[in-house]
Parts: C-alpha cells; structure tokens; sequence
C-alpha cells in the first residue's frame, strides 16, 4: 500500500505523555525474516511481524518469486524456495520501503531471469547505484534511470562469484544486498563499511543457520575503522522459527516525547536493545533523562527489553558525533524532539543520509522546527537545534511516517495544536501509532485517516 495522500492528524497539547505500550515487530527484521524465508529451504514462521505496509510490499514480492505465504494464529508461515525464484511475470512493486528493493536486489542478481524492481514515488527518487556497482561486480547485469543512479531497477542475474568490497557509505541495506547475493557465489563474499552499522541481517543470518564472519575494522584497511563482515558460498538458509521484537525506532518517538517533558514516564515493553540500534538511548541519557532498562534478555539472537524514559526538570542541549550517527540514522527525528526542549543548542554532524531517506529529512526537520518557532540551523550534513518553547501550527511531513510521527509527539507538549499534513506514510511502519499516542494520552485528532483498512 503506498501512503495514503492528503492525510493529516492534528494534535493538542496537554498532560505528559505517561504510560507503557509495545510497539509493533520490528521492521528491519521483519523484511529480513521475510526475504531468507523465501530463500530458504524448508517452512519459516514469523511470529510478531511488522504489519506495516513496507513489510508487506517484501511479502508480497516473496509471493510474486514463488514463495508461499499463510497466516496463522497471529504468525506468518513462508515456504522456501531453496534458492530458486520464480521468475516474475509483472514488475516487482516495492511501495515505499528501500530496504525491500535494496535487499531484494542482492538474490535477483543471481537468478537466470530478468526483473524489475520500482516503487511509489518517493521510492523512486532514492539511490540505487551503491547496489549496483558491487552487483555488476559480482557478474549480474543492472540497469536503472538516470543514469544507473535512481529506480526502477533492471536486472539480468547471472552466475555470481564472490567479491571483496569496501563500501564508501555505512549502509546496512547495501551491506545486506552484497551478503544475499554472497549466498550464491562461490567462495568468500567480504563488505568492508567505513563505520559499524546495524547488524541485523549478520544475526538474521546466522538463525538461519548461515555462518557468518565479523571482524573489526583497522584503520590500515581501505574499509576503515568498520567492521568486515563475511559469508562463504554457496550457501543455503534453512527455515525458522523466529518472534520478532518490538520496533526500537517505532517506540523513539514515545521515549524521546517522554524525556522532553518533565514529569513524563513512558515505558516502551518488549522492544529490541540491539546495539547497533539503540543508539539514541545514550544520547537521552547524555541530555539528561532518565532511562532504565529491565527484563533484558535474547530472542532469535537480538538482544530484548523493555525502556522506560521520564523526562527531567531539565534537559542539557547535546553534540552528536559523526561516529554515533549510524546507531541512530532513523532515530534522528525522535532526537529533535528531545532537541527542541533542551537547554542550549544541540548539534548533529555527518548525517547527509538524512538527505536520501524517504523526504529529505534534514530538511523537513528544519523547515517544520522553523514552521513552530523552534530556531534551528540546517547545514549540509546536519542540524543545530536551539531549545525553547514551540508553538502550534501547520507542519509538512511529505509521507515521510518518520517526519509525521515526530511532529506529532511533538505536538503534545506545544502551545497550541500542531496539525500534520501529509501523515499519511506513518502506516509504512506503525500502523496503530495514532492509539498508541492516545493511549499515552495524547488528544489527536485524525488517525484514523493513517489507519491500515
């Protein structure tokens, strides 16, 4: 489902947001669990799955390659292709999640067909060439428009052989897309990153019985002070069972919202504490609030939680580094709210990524914080924001679920109402977020129209 166009909430300012809630399944993980259980040999049930319609656009296409799909009891059954897609018979429609044309790449670039891969219109507007060289590469043949750079993406797959590779960017998803389509090449597939980034396909991997190799970086190797990560092929996945954990990035809103707030406690349960994640709970506490984590343990190789945030008299303005950036890249939204309420200024540096998400993030953030009186400043590769009051008023999300979620926790504790126009991504990840916000108990107005039918 693509976003739904001219949507908007608007909400209300009053008491701080206080309560717990469970966010919904992960959905970097879902789309991972999705894509080896279409690869694997053998059924794989998915308990927990993101119900977003960015994860459905990655079951989708699982269905579209062969892969056969059942709900059951609240739990997704996939049954494997053992390597073998489908060649489809229409083009491959990713909706509006990247990760799902990104990662799904990697495995088409191998098969003995033709496909292609596009998107709604803001998917179409984001890079692909850093998944297109390593996979011309590795021996597949691609073609995207605007001179190879932007969606819809052509692929002829071929016989792969195995690569060693140092990204110029720290991306899990082109991480991702070498290490799948390393699954059908002979020999040994290594993705050097220039900084550590999410590790969960490495994790992902490994449940499904895939070895994988990760090593630290050193600072003589082209890859950089990042890690190196490895896979020998060819190599088969093996079905799984696996429960999802909730989405750390769906509840950062909710966290974020409570520690800019005095007296707010919002407890987030049953969320994933990956490190490579989790990165904004640091900064959080860096600034001034309150964060406890409690009943920790491991799911299908993640670590799990529950966070609860309460926001302090108040909170310290705070730098973050380009070396943090990638343990908090979609978090950054969440970040300004806490940001905006913070003494002094707040500085983020080497977040141009922000620029190719699904909106240029750093610059609706700006825009939108200036639309509410916030001071802030914009420079290429991130944000200085000066905390204060905010009032109330009109903001633009452009689809972005990110964009719109923020501003919407946001808006409980301005001065007026904060009316979000174009709110209509946020089911791409969070379907229930406008009952989760009033049952913390914020006054929106309008989420049922960013409701999934």
């Amino acid at each position: 489902m693509a976003p739904l166009p001219g949507a908007r909430l608007t909400v209300r300012p009053g008491r701080p947001l206080a309560g717990t809630f469970i966010p919904p399944g992960d959905k970097s993980i879902t789309h991972r669990a999705y894509l080896l259980g279409l690869l694997a040999r053998g059924d794989t049930v998915v308990e927990n799955a993101n119900p977003g319609a960015d994860c459905e656009a990655t079951l989708a296409c699982a269905q579209s390659l062969g892969a056969r799909v059942a709900r059951r009891d609240g739990a997704v059954a996939i049954e494997g292709c053992d390597m073998q897609l489908r060649e489809p018979d229409r083009v491959l429609d990713c909706g509006n999640s990247g990760t799902t044309l990104r990662l799904l790449a990697g495995p088409l670039a191998a098969q003995d067909f033709f496909s292609v891969l596009t998107g709604d219109a803001s998917l179409r507007r984001r890079p692909v060439a850093r998944v297109v060289e390593p996979l011309r590469r590795m021996g597949a043949q691609l073609w995207a428009r605007d001179g190879d750079r932007l969606p819809p993406l052509a692929i002829r797959g071929a016989a792969l052989r195995a690569i060693e590779c140092a990204l110029p960017v720290a991306s899990a998803q082109v991480a991702s897309c070498v290490l799948l389509a390393g699954l059908f090449a002979a020999g040994r597939t290594v993705v050097h990153l220039p900084a550590p980034v999410r590790d969960h396909t490495e994790r992902m991997l490994r449940a499904f019985g895939v070895p994988v190799v990760a090593t630290a970086g050193h600072p003589d190797h082209p890859g950089g002070r990042g890690p190196a990560i490895a896979v020998e092929g060819p190599a088969r996945p093996t079905g799984a069972r696996l429960r999802i954990p909730g989405d750390f990035s769906a509840a950062a809103f909710f966290l974020a919202a409570a520690a800019a707030t005095p007296g707010a406690t919002v407890t987030a349960r049953d969320v994933n504490l990956n490190p490579t994640r989790a990165g904004l709970l640091a900064v959080l506490e860096r600034m001034g609030a309150r964060v406890e984590r409690s009943r920790l343990r491991d799911e299908g190789g993640e670590p799990v939680g529950d966070v609860t945030v309460t926001g302090p008299v108040h909170l310290e303005g705070c730098d973050i580094d380009p070396a943090e950036v990638p343990t908090l890249i979609d978090e950054v939204p969440a970040w300004v709210v806490a940001a905006s309420a913070a003494r002094g200024t707040s500085r983020i540096r080497g977040a141009a990524e922000l620029r190719v998400k699904e909106s240029d993030r750093l610059a609706l953030l700006a825009a939108n914080l200036a639309r509410l009186g916030v001071a802030v400043e914009e420079t290429l590769d991130g944000l200085a924001v000066t905390g204060g009051p905010v009032g109330g008023g009109v903001v633009e999300a452009d689809d972005d679920h990110r964009i719109a979620m923020a501003f919407a926790v946001l808006g409980a504790r301005a001065s007026g109402p904060v009316t979000v126009a174009g709110a209509g991504g946020i089911p791409t990840s969070y379907p229930g977020f406008g009952e989760t916000l009033a049952a913390l108990g914020g006054d929106i107005e309008g989420a049922e129209t960013v409701r999934v039918p």
